[in-house]
C-alpha cells in the first residue's frame, strides 16, 4: 500500500503549497482522493500515469477539494482516453462538471460515470475481488464524506515442501489456498495449516478531511493501519475549529488514540503557519505514531 501526497494544505494554493489531493495505490488500483487545484501538475511531478486512474473520490464540494477535477477530466479527453472513469462524490458533482463540459463544447470521448452520494450513513461505494471502499460520514459545513479503503484477505500461501511431503495432487492447490483441509486418497485428512502459510495481513487506510472533532467516526475507523486526519489548526487557534468545523492537531491525535489506529498522518494545514513542525509536536503529546503530510511525499506501508 502506497500513499502519495499531491497536496495537503487548506483553502488557498500557494507557490509551493497545494490544496488537498492524494493518490492511494492498493492491490494494483490507483485511487485519486480529492482533486484540488494543481492536481494535474502534481501528478506530472510524481510521474503518476494518468491512464492508471480509473476511480476518483471527492469528499465534498468546497473548491480546494475538487476545482482541479474539470481540468483533469478535460485532459483525459485530450490525451485520447477511451477507458471508463468513475467519479464518486456528493450529489451535485455531476451537474457541476457536466455544465462546464457543455459550455465548453468538450464532452468526453470516453465513458464518464458519476456516483453521487447523499447518505448520512456509511455505505460501500466500490467493491471488487481485492478491495472495498466505504464512506465515512464527516461533520463539516456542507455534506462531506471521508473514505475507508480496505484490502480483502488474501489467499493462503502454498507450502510447496509440505504438499510434496504429503503427496498432494495439484488439483487440490486452489482449495488449499482458500483455507480448506485436504483429504488424501487413503482418507487421511491433512489440516490446512500443515500445507499452507498465513497470508500477509490485509491493510486498511482511512481518509478524513474536512471535519470537526467527532467521535462518531471511531467505530468506522477502528484499528485501521493508517489514518489521514485533517489538522487545520494548532492549539493557539483552537477557538476557530468549531466555528469553521475543522480540527486541531490534538483533536486528530485524540481520534487516532481512541480508534486504536496504527499510524496517524496529519494534513490540511492552514497556510497561516510558517512551519508544520508544531502540528507533530502537539499531536505526539496524545498519540505517538504521527507523520506529517507534505506535498510530494510518499508513504509506503
Amino acid at each position: 500500500m502506497k500513499l502519495t501526497i499531491l497536496g495537503c494544505y487548506a483553502a488557498t494554493p500557494r507557490s509551493l503549497k497545494n490544496p488537498t489531493s492524494q493518490v492511494l495505490e492498493i492491490k494494483n488500483h490507483l485511487f485519486l482522493i480529492d482533486c484540488g487545484e494543481g492536481t494535474q501538475m502534481q501528478l506530472r511531478k510524481q510521474k503518476i500515469k494518468f491512464s492508471r486512474i480509473n476511480h476518483i473520490f471527492i469528499s465534498h464540494l468546497h473548491g480546494d477539494h475538487f476545482f482541479g477535477l474539470p481540468g483533469l477530466i478535460s485532459t483525459f479527453r485530450l490525451l485520447g482516453r477511451n477507458t471508463e472513469l468513475h467519479v464518486y462524490g456528493p450529489k451535485g458533482i455531476k451537474e457541476a462538471i457536466t455544465l462546464l463540459l457543455k459550455l465548453g463544447d468538450s464532452w468526453t470521448n470516453y465513458p464518464l460515470y458519476f456516483h453521487e452520494l447523499n447518505s448520512k450513513d456509511s455505505e460501500v461505494i466500490f467493491e471488487d475481488g481485492k478491495v472495498t471502499v466505504s464512506t465515512i460520514p464527516l461533520q463539516h459545513r456542507i455534506y462531506t464524506n471521508g473514505f475507508l479503503f480496505k484490502e480483502k484477505p488474501a489467499e493462503r500461501k502454498l507450502n510447496v515442501e509440505a504438499v510434496a511431503k504429503y503427496g498432494v495432487d495439484k488439483c487440490y492447490f486452489h482449495n488449499i489456498k482458500q483455507g480448506k483441509d485436504v483429504v488424501l486418497d487413503n482418507g487421511e485428512i491433512v489440516d490446512n495449516r500443515l500445507v499452507s502459510f498465513d497470508p500477509l495481513p490485509a491493510k486498511s487506510y482511512a481518509f478524513c478531511s474536512d471535519t470537526q472533532y467527532s467521535e462518531e467516526i471511531i467505530p468506522l475507523i477502528n484499528e485501521v493501519d493508517v489514518l489521514y486526519h485533517e489538522a487545520t489548526f494548532l492549539e493557539s487557534e483552537k477557538a476557530l475549529a468549531p466555528k469553521t468545523k475543522h480540527s486541531t492537531a490534538i483533536e486528530a491525535a485524540t481520534i487516532a488514540k481512541k480508534a486504536g489506529v496504527g499510524k496517524l498522518i496529519l494534513g490540511h494545514f492552514s497556510t497561516r503557519y510558517a512551519s508544520t513542525d508544531l502540528f507533530k509536536e502537539e499531536a505526539v503529546s496524545v498519540f505517538p505514531e504521527v507523520e506529517l503530510a507534505e506535498d510530494g511525499k510518499c508513504f509506503e506501508f
